[in-house]
């Protein structure tokens, strides 16, 4: 008997002590966090970059898709629950969300942030996408998993599927809820792609935009409230999700639009949630103070006027019947309109065209005559072809014809006596 008893006290003592943040658990907060001890202006030098703690970070231009900040934006890492954006987009665009789903024991089991799923509970998949986003259950994912696919192998097969359509080339996910996997990883760059494609979708901006909401679990209704701390206490704050677990440390993805500039900025492997919070906060301050925003195709038109106008007689095709050219620019190859651009580079962006002036006859239409090339620092460089609107036919026997009888009454004319 004293055997029995002391081995239930050993079971005890290791289920009290052992770390819950063994799992995926946006729900722990650190004891002394609050957003009150976070800096909300930027305290450093606005035109440095800031020092952030994250091992990984990015600020994404979401006008242009491309990256303003990085630091090891391209280096794999595990990404905990953030790993909820791909299970939101895949449940929102391949399922009816008015369906019921009934809680399985495996989803109703599972460890860290919960929802609060009991066994044969009754819940919407509408719901449970709240569930999961704002309140970062795992036990709401696995049964949108199981719901979606039957278990959660084949759901991380949708998954990577969605993320090779996205072109996340260095992405791979294993569990819809980002419990630690060695095969479970993403980089800071890919996990912006996701979030941008993501905000996109009404019902996913809806979800992740909301910080308090009110589900019903057998038509019970419960309130819960957005494990974001951002949202709400940040100008310009809409979303995204938090992340946390022993091997990804603390995560945030926040969306944010002030006027024009929207930015998508991720921090990963923060040893803090206040850390987390900070270098969030850093960050976006440094964007919208430093950066503004161009309209790339608006300057590449003016140059293109202007140079159209002092090279109107510049070009000399060979055997056509006409040399003049009626010219435009492919200005919607350009990605884009407009871009955040830093401060102090947007009065040096170079706007330069390189072109052929002559051509053998016949020049048919949107013949490539040159390019206008776009640099607004060396690493964003873009460009547009340069166009022919007008076929221009080679001469004829006829034309030649012409040519001479109209030459060879001049001469006449010419030598005429009056």
């Amino acid at each position: 008997m004293k055997k029995v008893i002391a081995k239930i006290l050993i079971i005890y003592l290791i289920i009290i002590f052992i770390p819950i943040s063994i799992f995926a658990d946006d729900e722990i907060t650190d004891e002394n966090f609050s957003i009150e001890n976070v800096s909300i202006e930027t305290s450093s030098n606005i035109n440095d970059e800031p020092e952030i703690n994250a091992r990984h970070a990015i600020v994404f231009d979401r006008n242009s898709k491309t990256s303003i900040y990085g630091k090891k934006e391209l280096e794999k890492c595990k990404m905990a629950s953030t790993t909820k954006i791909m299970t939101a987009i895949v449940i929102i665009e391949n399922c009816n969300l008015n369906d019921t789903v009934k809680i399985s024991s495996k989803s109703a089991g599972t460890g860290g942030s919960r929802l609060g799923l009991a066994k044969n509970d009754e819940i919407s998949v509408k719901h449970l996408l709240y569930g999961l986003m704002m309140k970062s259950g795992n036990d709401a994912a696995v049964a949108l998993a199981e719901y979606s696919s039957g278990n959660i192998e084949n759901f991380a097969q949708k998954m990577n599927k969605k993320a090779k359509e996205l072109n996340l080339t260095n992405t791979n996910f294993i569990t819809p809820h980002g419990l630690d996997n060695e095969n479970h990883y993403t980089t800071a760059y890919d996990l912006a792609i996701l979030t941008d494609y993501a905000l996109n979708n009404e019902t996913f901006f809806k979800i992740v935009n909301s910080k308090y909401y009110t589900i019903l679990i057998n038509n019970q209704p419960r309130n819960i409230s957005n494990t974001n701390e951002l949202l709400g206490n940040f100008d310009g704050i809409y979303g995204v999700k938090t992340g946390f677990t022993n091997g990804a440390n603390r995560c945030l993805v926040t969306a944010c639009k002030r006027n024009s500039l929207d930015y998508i900025c991720v921090v990963l492997g923060c040893d803090t949630k206040k850390d987390r919070t900070q270098d969030s906060v850093d960050l976006l301050n440094y964007a919208f103070k430093n950066f503004s925003l161009i309209d790339i195709k608006q300057i590449a038109l003016k140059k293109f006027e202007d140079w159209i106008f002092s090279h109107q007689n510049s070009f000399y095709i060979n055997k056509g019947k006409s040399n003049k050219l009626d010219l435009k620019i492919s200005i919607d190859d350009l990605p884009f309109s407009n871009i955040a651009v830093k401060n102090s580079e947007k009065d040096n962006i170079r706007a330069e065209i390189s072109y052929s002036s002559y051509f053998e006859a016949p020049l048919y239409e949107n013949t490539r005559i040159g390019k206008l090339s776009l640099s607004i620092n060396p690493q964003k460089c873009y460009s547009v072809a340069i166009l022919n609107k007008n076929e221009i036919l080679k001469k004829s026997i006829y034309d030649y014809s012409i040519f001479i009888f109209k030459n060879y009454i001049k001469l006449l004319c010419k030598n005429s006596p009056i």
